[in-house]
């Protein structure tokens, strides 16, 4: 069973902010930098892929979990501060075995062994490929975010140091195609892509209704990623199938960096209205986010962001829509599978509960309580891919 505990820390990263001791224009938060991060890390990976090199997605997925957590958990730690104790090898193992100890009450419910890969990571020196991945992607984030704390933030004393430090960050990681790519004097087509998708942090869901924490279409991203990911693990799927519900999930509402968020109220209520965004979706991936991509990913982006709420498979290049659960033939890594309603699900829990979360602190207009019951009546008596998912939803109810 997936904890309440473990799902309330995932959430919990809306409300951490960034740069706080920074001027800004904008809020950044933790869940934002890390789903940027998760999105970043693909593409990385990718260009690897690209190079002949094999890289092992669902380590990539889990480690990069086990980092976002981590880094949530210890959140009150300044950045500069958590790097020096990284760095010693006897406080690194400390931190590290404090981390563990709030993490496995909260990771041992679940029906897949993860206490013990998540232990086997935070004892291990992150060297491997995934690990490398991980840690370009995340100075590549930081340094996104960066470039609109920097022009405010000129005055203050020591910025020009944070800048060389983030830049001497990612120079450790140039042996990666995208990193050379990015860091090119041209600039690099990687910028524009990176550019593109970290934009959907300053699209706030939920924008016509008072709620706290406030969060955007990018964080919420990676929260139905690890959703979906997690009743993955739970359900026993293949390693292909769990590499693409994470990324299906994580990818799901990509094309709304283009067309904006359109709430379900308003789609349901235009008639053809959802049919037309959804042409118009394709049709602005394929104009601005397919010039970004190397062709030969671009198949691989829609097929996870079309029909992101329906199961399918693809063969041969071929998808294939499936109006029910998977069977276990279709379930097998050859099927290329993605659980759209295992996705479908997992956003619209993670839509309830950041309608609850706001109602217990107490910001409770009376349409975000009708919402939070509408989401409840319609998704929590569902099972799909054969997991009940009513407990899930009870968690905050």
């Amino acid at each position: 069973m997936i904890s309440k505990g473990l799902m309330e820390l995932i959430f919990s990263a809306s409300s951490i902010e960034r740069w706080n001791d920074h001027p800004r224009t904008a809020q950044f938060t933790e869940i934002d930098k890390q789903a940027h991060k998760a999105m970043i890390a693909y593409f990385i990976a990718r260009a690897e892929e690209d190079r002949g090199r094999a890289v092992d997605w669902n380590r990539l997925v889990a480690n990069g979990a086990f980092s976002f957590l981590h880094r949530v958990l210890v959140t009150d730690i300044k950045p500069p501060v958590f790097h020096r104790l990284m760095q010693d090898r006897a406080q690194q193992r400390q931190l590290n075995d404090w981390v563990y100890a709030q993490l496995e009450p909260l990771l041992s419910p679940l029906d897949y062994p993860l206490c013990g890969q998540c232990r086997a990571y935070l004892g291990s020196v992150p060297d491997s490929l995934e690990d490398r991945i991980l840690g370009a992607a995340h100075y590549i984030a930081t340094r996104w975010e960066f470039g609109f704390i920097y022009y405010w933030s000129k005055p203050l004393y020591g910025i020009e140091k944070t800048r060389e430090e983030i830049m001497g960050e990612i120079e450790k990681y140039r042996d990666l195609a995208a990193v050379e790519d990015i860091l090119s004097p041209e600039g690099g087509a990687f910028n524009d892509l990176i550019s593109l998708v970290g934009q959907l942090q300053f699209q706030k869901r939920w924008a016509q209704v008072q709620r706290l924490p406030p969060t955007s279409v990018l964080g919420h991203l990676l929260v139905v990623a690890l959703l979906s990911w997690l009743i993955s693990l739970e359900i026993g799927a293949g390693a292909r199938r769990r590499r693409n519900d994470f990324y299906g999930g994580l990818f799901h509402d990509l094309p709304e960096v283009l067309t904006r968020d359109i709430i379900s109220p308003v789609k349901r209520s235009v008639k053809g209205l959802d049919e037309l965004v959804k042409k118009l979706e394709r049709r602005g991936v394929e104009e601005n986010l397919f010039p970004l991509l190397p062709p030969a990913w671009r198949d691989d982006v829609l097929y996870m962001v079309m029909d992101e709420f329906e199961n399918r498979v693809r063969t041969n290049g071929r998808v294939r829509v499936i109006g029910r659960d998977l069977a276990d033939a279709e379930g097998r890594d050859e099927m290329d599978p993605v659980d759209g309603r295992v996705i479908e699900v997992c956003d619209k829990l993670s839509a309830y509960i950041e309608a609850r979360e706001s109602i217990r602190i107490g910001v409770r207009p009376s349409a975000l309580e009708e919402a939070s019951m509408r989401l409840y009546d319609s998704f929590a008596s569902r099972r799909v891919a054969g997991y009940e998912v009513k407990e899930l939803f009870d968690c905050f109810r």
